[in-house]
């Protein structure tokens, strides 16, 4: 079996990809992934999970799986979403939470799969929406004591207590908000000749 390589360091996309039985191994991805002048989110994430796949294919062999995500904010008032960048901090969480309370974040994730022998590359952009309940200062606070999430998108871990943030939620995969699409990637993955329900040792 060809090797499979996952072109990041994110424990969350690890958990996800194992789900599917596969070995795999991981490699996380150096470059640099600022926000070109006028580029928009989804543009954004999909030239960033193109890179990140070549970069590993610089130096590695096989099927390279990568993906890149964005959260933006709709807060009904603005003509243009907000991008909600990772806070890092208490005080940028609890901002970040205060502002979409009541409102629609959309997640937008990129996904590549790039074969490094044909140089085959498939891609796509996943969007998964989910609408926040009203959120009191005290549930905030409570969330953010409770999973430190100043490292993620959008101050919030929707596999874990993050879905209790939520009132709805809107998409194909929600594994999507995670940032690893698992769906579309099982697609990407039979397109290579990978069948996920079958023995691939």
């Amino acid at each position: 079996m060809v090797s499979l390589i996952l072109a990041s360091s994110s424990p969350f996309k690890k958990t996800l990809l194992a789900k599917l039985g596969l070995a795999f191994t991981t490699r996380s991805p150096k470059i640099d992934e600022s926000r070109k002048t006028s580029e928009t989110p989804e543009q954004l994430v999909y030239r960033l999970a193109q890179r990140k796949a070549r970069e590993i294919a610089k130096t590695h062999s096989g099927l390279i799986i990568a993906s890149d995500q964005v959260a933006t904010l709709n807060d009904g008032f603005n003509t243009d979403d907000k991008v909600l960048t990772k806070p890092k901090n208490h005080e940028n969480a609890i901002k970040q939470l205060q502002q979409s309370s009541g409102n629609t974040v959309t997640s937008i994730t990129s996904l590549a799969l790039l074969n490094t022998n044909t140089n085959n590359i498939q891609t796509k952009v996943e969007t998964f929406k989910v609408i926040f309940k009203d959120l009191n200062i005290e549930q905030i606070e409570y969330y953010l004591k409770k999973e430190t999430p100043y490292n993620c998108a959008g101050s919030f871990k929707s596999e874990s207590l993050g879905i209790s943030l939520f009132k709805r939620m809107i998409g194909d995969d929600p594994n999507s908000l995670v940032g690893l699409p698992l769906i579309q990637l099982i697609t990407m993955l039979e397109n290579e000749g990978i069948e996920i329900l079958t023995d691939n040792s």
